[in-house]
């Protein structure tokens, strides 16, 4: 009956999670930001000072130096997103003057400017339906930017009074784990701490990392916009794959239209090569470590089925999730290893002849 209940209950928090998912992103992120503020905070406490001036320290230390970065940072990425869309207006107007007449010529097709306009001329009706959807998309769009900046201000907020309360909430939650398996739940809660800590320090190291080796890379073979797409790249690597897809789709367009030669995307192509080599040899054992494991395809998987299921909060939490399993799955292993089943019952022992 009580593993009845309690089956029962993790599939009603199941659903819960499910279906509050959309709302749940401002407070998952401030859960992760307190979980990594809480070792610093705790430093502060065992120097005398006390859990709430000790959380201001850090909160006060932490945003200062956040839009430090920000002022310093925003000159140059202003600067290079300006060229950056001055590179895609470029490449509109190549498309127009020098891509289109080209495969008009070879296809056989006449894609020049006037037929556009008159094959929009003639689907005035489709256009206005396309139209209208837009518009419901801008509005849509509109009431999720209003969120997102609702969001953007929920977030310190909360992070502060989970940082402030932290050991008084695991407090609470160990006090709900019955005594017989407190134990066990001690353990297995202490090598997920250990797991995840080491895997989000780690992770967001190598984003740096990645980020500014983009940077310096693209800055070697001439791209003006260097600084921008190497911290994009670097950024988007959280998501496996990503930051690859994306850095070298822009840096390629970026390149092209600033050369109008197809040499240089070459370039491109080793920059990104050497940082995913880097990653793999010299940023990932070092900075992260073995102790992750994390395979590509668990990585694919858990990435892909994370967003399937809680979209955007799915992606965000579907690694992190994903290296807590791990580790309850090695001493679940380790169990099975040490069990009958495994092992096999050993046979009754043959009775003496009378």
């Amino acid at each position: 009956m009580n593993r009845f209940v309690a089956l029962a209950t993790l599939l009603l928090l199941g659903w819960l999670l499910y279906r509050l998912s959309p709302i749940l992103t401002p407070f998952f992120v401030a859960a992760i930001l307190a979980y990594l503020g809480n070792p610093l905070v705790s430093r502060l406490q065992k120097l005398g000072l006390g859990r709430g001036f000790a959380t201001t320290a850090v909160f006060v230390f932490a945003t200062l130096l956040g839009i430090g970065i920000v002022l310093a940072l925003l000159p140059v990425i202003q600067s290079q997103f300006l060229l950056f869309l001055d590179s895609v207006s470029k490449y509109l107007t190549l498309l127009q003057q020098n891509i289109l007449p080209r495969l008009s010529a070879r296809l056989g097709i006449p894609m020049d400017t006037g037929t556009l306009t008159g094959y929009a001329a003639r689907n005035t009706q489709k256009l206005g339906e396309w139209a209208g959807r837009g518009l419901q998309l801008a509005l849509h769009s509109g009431s999720s930017l209003i969120t997102a900046l609702l969001n953007v201000i929920l977030i310190p907020v909360l992070t502060f009074y989970l940082l402030r309360d932290w050991p008084r909430l695991l407090a609470r939650i160990r006090q709900l784990v019955p005594l017989r398996y407190l134990p066990l739940v001690s353990l297995l809660a202490r090598d997920s701490d250990a797991m995840l800590t080491a895997f989000l320090r780690g992770q967001i190291s190598v984003m740096l990392a990645l980020g500014v080796t983009y940077a310096i890379g693209l800055s070697i073979i001439g791209l003006k916009t260097a600084i921008l797409i190497g911290l994009l790249a670097g950024i988007l690597s959280f998501v496996p794959y990503l930051g690859v897809i994306g850095g070298v789709t822009m840096a390629t367009l970026a390149i092209y239209v600033q050369t109008g030669q197809f040499l240089p995307i070459l370039g491109v192509l080793v920059v990104f090569t050497v940082g995913q080599v880097l990653e793999s040899m010299v940023f990932t054992p070092y900075l992260v470590g073995d102790r992750i494991g994390l395979h590509p395809v668990a990585v694919i998987f858990a990435v892909l089925a994370g967003g399937e299921l809680f979209g955007f909060i799915g992606l965000l939490l579907a690694l992190p999730v994903t290296a807590v399993l791990i580790a309850l799955l090695r001493h679940a292993h380790h169990w099975y290893l040490r069990s009958a089943c495994y092992q096999g019952t050993p046979p009754p022992p043959d009775r003496a002849e009378p």
